[in-house]
């Protein structure tokens, strides 16, 4: 990746700290409705990844704009810190109202961590090997995905939910413990003053950012669907575990960042996108058409590989375009637009699952539908214009209040 040892060595740090962090967040996931359901809360299983969700997206803004002016650091540890609290607190808290509001809390994790952590990385990556670096990098939080929950649910089912929480706090803790090892990569810094968590409207998105925005608003919806329906879908096409489409899911992902990592960098941010997409409206189409469980397992694979596409891409575009000391605010943009997505997602073919008595094709021939409208879009959408500077020369002017 044309690292130095130096920096090679902070980059397997700073992988490290997040590929704990996701474990962190995602172990919980498969107990949350059971427990959820166990307190008399049922009715409200819909609102576990959507109120964490809202509290993520909402705080992108802020943790861009800190990430930009205290440090990489401080946001990261803060979103680290966040699912130490969570963890430690969702045994002690044991209503429906406290449960819910502690997951409003814990999506504060995953509004700071990623736009700390990606604004690092893209810090410590040069220009010539951004996009298949960022590759690598996501790859730490699709591991975090994979591996998380299935520790998780062994955890609750051998040892009981208290230790699942606890592990999931002690995850955190490595993870910040992984991020004080690293050295600060924005310089110069500037302490914090309260005046720097108001925000005005036009601070709350990086315009340049906005295409490669666009694109990661209209590919995760289908995030959201998956997280969704799959569950439905699987069972529907005879596949008992359900879990098994993300296992796929996960394995396509992985593969074509390892083997296809310089993509971006070789061919471009746009070419890599088209490419992604059409690989993802074929994936939707296969799950909505195709009723069995080899053409869902398939389309799993084929999803995952389209994702892995785009994550590195839309993320190496976005670092490209922002300006030196708006690196921050540009991905807490781009991360808008994921959570967006993927809560646009969840929403809608939830309604539609109820709503048309329990169908999902048409859900899924809507996200190909989407896939084809950011493949439209890529074609006329502005090139990605690179900012002129070499990043192992530059030091970055924090963003000013």
């Amino acid at each position: 990746m044309g690292l130095d040892k130096p920096a090679f060595r902070q980059f397997i740090l700073l992988c490290s700290g997040y590929f704990l962090f996701s474990c962190s967040f995602n172990m919980p996931i498969p107990a949350l409705p059971a427990y959820l359901a166990g307190m008399g809360g049922e009715r409200y299983l819909g609102l576990i990844i959507s109120l964490f969700t809202l509290t993520a997206g909402l705080s992108r803004p802020f943790s861009g704009r800190l990430a930009d002016t205290i440090g990489r650091k401080p946001v990261m540890i803060f979103g680290s810190l966040v699912c130490v609290v969570a963890g430690i607190l969702y045994p002690v808290l044991g209503t429906v109202s406290g449960f819910l509001l502690l997951r409003f809390f814990h999506g504060l994790s995953t509004g700071f961590n990623p736009t700390g952590s990606s604004a690092c990385a893209a810090d410590l990556l040069p220009l010539s090997t951004r996009g298949q670096g960022l590759g690598l990098f996501s790859v730490c939080s699709t591991l975090g995905l994979a591996s998380g929950p299935v520790l998780g649910s062994y955890l609750s089912n051998h040892y009981g939910m208290a230790a699942m929480f606890h592990a999931s706090a002690l995850a955190g803790v490595l993870s910040a413990g992984a991020i004080l090892a690293l050295r600060e990569t924005l310089s110069p810094r500037q302490s914090f003053v309260p005046g720097d968590l108001r925000i005005s409207l036009r601070e709350l998105i990086e315009k340049r950012a906005l295409p490669p925005a666009l694109v990661t608003l209209l590919l995760y919806a289908s995030y959201g669907a998956a997280l969704t329906l799959v569950p439905a879908v699987s069972l529907e096409a005879g596949l008992t575990n359900t879990g098994v489409f993300f296992t796929c899911y996960t394995g396509g992902s992985v593969l074509v960042r390892l083997v296809a990592g310089k993509a971006p960098d070789v061919y471009g941010r746009k070419p890599v996108l088209k490419t992604a997409s059409m690989l993802m409206l074929v994936g939707m189409a296969v799950i909505a058409l195709w009723h069995n469980g080899g053409g869902l397992l398939g389309a799993a694979v084929l999803y995952g590989i389209s994702m892995g596409l785009m994550v590195p891409a839309t993320t190496a575009w976005t670092v490209d375009v922002a300006l030196p000391g708006h690196r921050g605010k540009a991905l807490s943009t781009t991360f808008i637009a994921m959570e967006a997505g993927i809560g646009l997602g969840a929403l809608g073919s939830g309604w539609w699952y109820n709503r048309i008595g329990h169908e999902t094709s048409g859900v899924f021939l809507g996200m190909a539908f989407l896939a084809l409208v950011a493949w439209i879009y890529l074609w006329f959408a502005p090139a990605p214009a690179r900012i002129a500077y070499r990043d192992k020369d530059l030091k970055q002017p924090a963003s000013p209040r």
